[in-house]
């Protein structure tokens, strides 16, 4: 008896390495095909993404025009922008002459004859310049850049120009009521020169971004539930973000006093499953000029940057979003820090929604607001 007692021991004790064994190459098996898994569902994304970013965009008419481009003369972080416009123009303008608001402007239309002064943001262009341009009879155009936030200060200057463009639906009708005849509402849109999917993964992928100022309505709403977006894999570039209390105990996730660039930015984008958008407040007394309070209901340029660069989108719903990009299709919305957590985990676990939820935000980016469309809808409405 002893002895088949002995037997049946050794037979288990055996057993257990034996079965231990078997489950651990199982299970690096399973970890290895789930790895390839993914790698080629990767490749296969980034290269569908490649295929939609390097098909032909569309051709607009080449016009027989020259157009004097003003740059917003702030430097960096507006000089990106000066930068696509200009390269943007030169394919729609048979001759462009670049600009900066301290130069004499009026003395350069003057010896040039431009058909066209354009301006970009104008707060730093003097109004007795444009004055003096438009007493040639040089049409003169301004894209106003920043709307609603310091329309205290476009309320001022906006009577000066011929045309004027804002990305902000809102301000439309108020310019028209301070008496400017030729209003537009202009977005923003991308250049692709600057924001567009990575064609091979980046050296350090993300799982959840943002990038931007911390302005304190992004404060407000982040810090009840900063623990959860760590968790969940949050890294955060930009500046002021001592703001946030929290921010010493994620020193390594949160990247304080950068301003990134926009092929930085767009590494960032691409390199991240998912990126949070999140527009600045119309009432911030502490940042805006906007003493009437004009409500923002316009999507942000980064709404675009974003789903250029081949990264899920979810942002914080505006009125006149749903113009540029079908919620649910194209990107994704919250309106609450639950709502917000809930659609991260969703999307985190639904790899096959969340991808071509991506291919069809690029898609529909390059299809209808790239900086070639909005400036030739800015050249059509005054060239016709």
């Amino acid at each position: 008896m002893v002895k088949v007692q002995r037997l049946k021991s050794r037979a288990r004790k055996k057993s257990v390495p034996v079965y231990s064994s078997h489950a651990a190459e199982t299970a690096k098996h399973e970890g290895r095909s789930a790895g390839l898994r993914a790698g080629f569902e990767e490749g296969y994304l980034r290269g569908r993404m490649d295929v939609i970013a390097s098909q032909p965009q569309t051709v607009f008419p080449l016009r027989n025009i020259h157009v004097m481009y003003v740059s917003s003369g702030k430097g960096f972080p507006y000089s990106p922008f000066d930068e696509g416009m200009v390269e943007t123009l030169r394919s729609l303008a048979a001759s462009v002459t670049p600009a900066m608001p301290n130069q004499p402007v009026a003395q350069l239309a003057a010896e040039h004859h431009p058909d066209l002064v354009m301006v970009f943001d104008g707060l730093e262009m003097p109004t007795d310049q444009i004055d003096a341009i438009r007493a040639m009879g040089i049409p003169t155009a301004v894209w106003l850049t920043d709307d609603p936030y310091y329309t205290d200060m476009t309320s001022q200057l906006t009577l000066h120009y011929d045309y004027v463009f804002t990305l902000e639906l809102n301000c439309v009708e108020y310019y028209r009521q301070l008496g400017c005849p030729n209003v537009y509402y202009l977005p923003f849109g991308v250049y692709p020169g600057h924001f567009r999917p990575l064609r091979d993964r980046a050296p350090e992928p993300r799982t959840v971004s943002f990038v931007g100022s911390a302005y304190w309505n992004r404060v407000h709403f982040f810090q009840p539930i900063i623990d959860d977006l760590m968790k969940r894999g949050m890294r955060i570039n930009g500046i002021w973000w001592d703001r946030l209390v929290e921010a010493g105990s994620y020193a390594d996730r949160i990247e304080q006093g950068t301003w990134l660039g926009p092929q930085d930015t767009a590494v960032v984008y691409s390199s991240s499953k998912i990126s949070l958008n999140m527009h600045r407040s119309y009432d911030d007394d502490s940042v805006n000029n906007n003493t009437l309070k004009i409500t923002a209901v316009s999507p942000n340029p980064r709404t675009f940057e974003i789903a250029a660069s081949g990264s899920l989108q979810l942002v914080d719903a505006r009125n006149d979003l749903a113009r540029f990009y079908t919620p649910g299709v194209e990107i994704d919305t919250y309106a609450s820090q639950d709502e917000l957590l809930s659609k991260i985990d969703f999307y985190l676990t639904h790899e096959a929604e969340r991808r071509e939820m991506v291919l069809r935000a690029l898609e529909r980016t390059m299809r209808e607001h790239t900086y070639s469309h909005r400036l030739n809808e800015l050249l059509t409405h005054i060239f016709g």
